[in-house]
């Protein structure tokens, strides 16, 4: 009975899937918010209909999705991308990181916050939402430069936002140490070192191999057993070794694209199959949603929201100026990197188990912020590609005359 639920259900999600993905390119409104918001009618939050593997945005669902959107990802760093516009990506995506933390956690500060606290939402604030940036990047349909820098941008910046992570929570277990360093911040230092670093030396080793060894079955092109396998194999290893599987898959990705000369269209077959996973990923985060945590953020949790709005503004323009980009273009590259979802979640897990004296504060905040940037940050990305791509068009007609 329960494994015949779990098929219905599944399939009036797919269906209904494609139903929402059609009303959003009517009503121009991003189908991850739809999807969220169908998880949410449908899960616990108010009919709670769903059947309990799919009432939780975790498990092997997730796990899978996410560590296809970050091979994919990794997919985007191509040799002629990073040639063309790598000095962009990176220094834009450090630049948004490194801003990120220092406006949200000086902002708290300033308004009351611990400075413990302030330091660790400070360093929270850093992640985005990879698969919801790219998700509204394909329903755009847009290829433009200005997508291929997001999608670069979004590939690369929990990488930052991991290591600045860290380097916050040590810093915070200092402070909470009355200024000494104990083995508790050491710790933590070292398992961030070991979970970027582990993540880096897994997915080189899974793809090396792999952009020699597939494509060569079905000439050029890796076929969906392949891609799966190696999918996987990313998404497994990493949770055995504890070690970041964004990271794992976004190596990966980068490494295959970049070596196997012999590969025509190496993502093709993820392609055709992260959909699935995806729906399901979104309509899961949406049936988690606890809207009793928006009743719990207070002042505090409604500041760090203004404050990360204004710093990813703030971090697009001195990203763009720095690198280069006219400043209408560094604040659009802001607001596409709005949306913040689960990596966030994982950090406040790992931050309130290491200091937990400030748990309740850190869960509360990061989830209910979470929920909103994931209801609200897919429409600042769709906004600013629209807007992006009316620019860049406006710009070569004006060549054109």
């Amino acid at each position: 009975m329960e494994q015949g639920t779990l098929l219905v259900a599944l399939g009036i999600l797919f269906l209904a899937g494609l139903a929402l993905d059609a009303v959003g390119r009517i009503v121009h409104i991003p189908r991850v918010t739809l999807l969220i918001l169908l998880g949410a009618l449908l899960g616990p939050p108010v009919l709670n209909m769903l059947p309990a593997p799919l009432a939780t945005a975790d498990g092997i669902y997730a796990d899978a999705a996410l560590t296809m959107v970050a091979f994919l990802l990794g997919g985007s760093l191509k040799p002629e991308t990073l040639r063309a516009q790598g000095r962009e990506i990176l220094v834009v995506s450090l630049t948004v990181v490194i801003v990120s933390v220092a406006l949200v956690a000086g902002g708290l500060y300033l308004v009351g916050v611990p400075a413990a606290l302030a330091i660790l939402l400070g360093g929270i604030s850093s992640a985005t939402a990879p698969a919801a940036t790219l998700d509204v990047i394909r329903q755009s349909g847009s290829t433009g430069r200005f997508a291929r820098n997001i999608l670069g941008i979004v590939a690369i910046d929990d990488a930052w936002g991991l290591l600045a992570f860290s380097g916050a929570l040590t810093l915070a277990g200092t402070m909470a140490a009355a200024g000494m360093l104990s083995g508790a911040g050491a710790g933590t230092l070292a398992h961030g070192a070991i979970e970027v670093g582990g993540a880096i030396v897994l997915g080189a080793a899974i793809g090396l191999p792999a952009s020699y060894l597939t494509g060569r079955l079905k000439k050029g092109e890796p076929t969906l057993l392949e891609a799966l396998g190696v999918v996987f194999l990313c998404a497994g290893l990493a949770l055995y070794f504890e070690v970041s599987f964004l990271l794992t898959g976004m190596v990966c990705g980068a490494v295959v694209v970049n070596l196997a000369r012999h590969h025509d269209q190496p993502f093709h077959e993820i392609e055709r199959i992260e959909w699935p996973f995806l729906l399901l990923f979104f309509v899961m985060a949406g049936a988690s949603l606890n809207v009793s945590m928006l009743e719990q953020i207070g002042g505090i949790g409604l500041a760090y929201v203004g404050l990360r709005i204004v710093a990813r503004m703030i971090g697009g323009l001195a990203g763009g100026a720095l690198a280069g980009l006219p400043p209408r273009e560094g604040a659009l590259t802001g607001l596409a990197l709005m949306p913040q979802a689960g990596v966030a979640i994982g950090m406040a897990l790992v931050a309130s188990e290491r200091l937990p004296q400030y748990a309740p504060q850190i869960l509360a905040i990061t989830i209910a912020s979470t929920i909103i940037f994931e209801i609200i940050g897919p429409f600042f990305t769709q906004f600013a590609i629209a807007r992006a791509d009316r620019d860049a068009a406006a710009g070569r007609s004006g060549v054109a005359r």
